[in-house]
């Protein structure tokens, strides 16, 4: 029996859930890259920030669901493309699926959904924020249409 995926809006009720899965999300990309949680992750307190998330018009945040149980979330932004222009991006900042529900199609649903979610509102171009080395969500990205249009490159002085 196939099981049942869902992608869905998320609401203030998921939260509790939202910071268990961005908690594993964050473990994952700190053994990547140990800037993340403070370059690239939400602001404290997580649970505030999934709120602020949630009830901001400008920004998506869905969560997926095999046979009933949360296992992912997507969080996506409308943004400006260039300060100058009027021209939007709809930035999927965020996309994890828990590793051992991975493979079943619960991440390609909510792309797939926010993508869609991201047209209805006129937004025509995309951007998925990964990491240099993460294979895996390259990968997935890539199977979804998108390819890489810039890497970030940085560099840390050491402590005098």
């Amino acid at each position: 029996m196939e099981p049942t995926v869902v992608s869905r809006p998320a609401s203030t009720d998921d939260v509790g859930e939202l910071v268990r899965l961005y908690g594993r999300l964050a473990q994952e990309m700190d053994a990547l890259e140990s800037m993340w949680a403070i370059a690239d992750g939400l602001p404290e307190p997580i649970d505030a920030a999934f709120v602020a998330a949630i009830e901001d018009a400008e920004t998506m945040v869905r969560v997926g669901s095999i046979d009933g149980v949360t296992c992912g979330f997507v969080l996506a932004r409308v943004e400006p493309l260039l300060p100058h222009t009027d021209e939007v991006v709809g930035a999927i900042h965020f996309v994890f699926t828990e590793p051992e529900a991975r493979g079943v199609g619960v991440g390609e649903a909510m792309r797939d959904d926010t993508i869609e979610e991201l047209r209805a509102r006129g937004v025509r171009r995309f951007d998925a924020h990964v990491l240099p080395g993460h294979r895996l969500a390259k990968n997935f990205f890539e199977a979804g249409g998108f390819s890489a249009r810039h890497i970030v490159m940085y560099h840390e002085d050491a402590t005098p």
